[in-house]
């Protein structure tokens, strides 16, 4: 990329770890950084695990020292100073953001005078506006802009707080495809992200499996990640008696090596933003399998072409479209073969033109 700015933009993070949209946050330090921009980081949490790009002031290591009401008083009076110091010319908010009066004061104190631009990055947009229309609207129908992860969550912005500030641009990919690697002992396809079942639904995935005819050709089901239902999805394997094909592997900062190595992954999860398990498995020539959920898949995937999406909630459509992939093989080369052009447009180059655009609307 060619640097062409000296502009200086603060990006507020909830961490730099454990998920999709951190380390969504994280590559988008490196895409502003190699554009030229000026980039600080200020994370809330001291987790810090995805290779980032800028100054970092990493307000978790105050709060685990202390983390009472006058140590979250201290952390806003250090915050609000910091921001002050350096005269930002864009705040780039990537929180989740709950607490009606909790985001008032950072908006009214800590964020006045200044351009902010409020992500949202999952369909669940109470998880970063106030549930309540006037309370929302309130609070940020006057922010520079509103960047949506999907048209999806755009929509809903629009349609339920009357946002007119709302604007796409999906998160990049930085995935490497390596060349030479070892093929594993046994085939199998894989779900990777987060362990926590209320949002990924992963009982639908082993209940699909259950139902497909996967154990029988011999096609194991990996689940790489970490997360409270760790254990609870072990018991229900044993219940369905599937612990020879299921296996469970711990989380991987970089899972890549695994996803280049799957016949195909699947994603079933209740409700997403843009999920990036999706696109970094396309990038890698690994099709797809995934429920069509709010919101992001259908954005990503055209069906029978990079993949297969299919009804939510629905074992069996779930289990079809599984066995689809291993037993019809012009079907599953089709999709294999358009799998990395598909997602050509997520590179960090195009997404860096579209915030080097927004950023420079004045």
């Amino acid at each position: 990329m060619i640097k062409t700015t000296t502009k200086k933009i603060c990006i507020i993070v909830s961490s730099l770890g454990g998920g999709g949209a951190e380390r969504s946050s994280a590559l988008l330090s490196e895409i502003l950084h190699d554009l030229g921009y000026d980039i600080h980081i200020v994370s809330v949490l001291d987790i810090i695990d995805y290779p980032f790009k800028g100054k970092l002031l990493n307000l978790g290591k105050l709060k685990a020292k202390n983390d009472t009401s006058f140590g979250r008083i201290k952390r806003l009076i250090v915050f609000k100073k910091y921001l002050k110091q350096h005269r930002f010319d864009y705040i780039i908010d990537c929180r989740t953001r709950i607490g009606f009066l909790k985001e008032l004061i950072i908006i009214k104190y800590a964020y006045f005078g200044f351009k902010c631009i409020y992500l949202f990055h999952s369909y669940k947009v109470e998880s970063y506006i106030h549930p309540n229309k006037v309370l929302g609207r309130f609070l940020y129908a006057k922010g520079y802009k509103i960047v949506a992860v999907s048209k999806g969550i755009k929509a809903k912005l629009e349609n339920k707080y009357d946002l007119n500030n709302v604007v796409v641009v999906y998160n990049s990919l930085d995935v490497e495809l390596e060349e030479s690697l070892e093929k594993p002992a046994n085939k199998y396809v894989l779900f990777y992200g987060r362990l926590d079942d209320k949002i990924k639904n992963i009982t639908l995935l082993l209940n699909a499996y259950k139902s497909s005819v996967l154990s029988e050709k011999s096609i194991d089901l990996m689940i790489l990640g970490s997360g409270n239902d760790l254990e609870a999805l072990k018991l229900l394997t044993h219940r369905l008696e599937l612990e020879k094909h299921v296996h469970f592997l711990p989380y991987k900062s970089n899972p890549y090596k695994t996803v280049q190595n799957a016949i195909f992954t699947v994603l079933t999860s209740r409700y997403e933003g843009f999920p990036m398990v999706i696109p970094e498995s396309l990038a890698l020539g690994v099709p797809v399998v995934s429920v069509d959920c709010n919101s992001g898949p259908n954005e990503i995937i055209i069906n029978e072409e990079n993949g297969l999406l299919v009804e939510n909630h629905n074992v069996e459509a779930l289990a079809e479209a599984m066995n689809r992939l291993i037993v019809d093989k012009e079907l599953y080369l089709h999709c294999k073969s358009n799998t990395k052009a598909s997602v050509a447009h997520l590179s960090k180059n195009n997404i860096g033109k579209q915030w080097q655009s927004l950023l420079n609307d004045e």
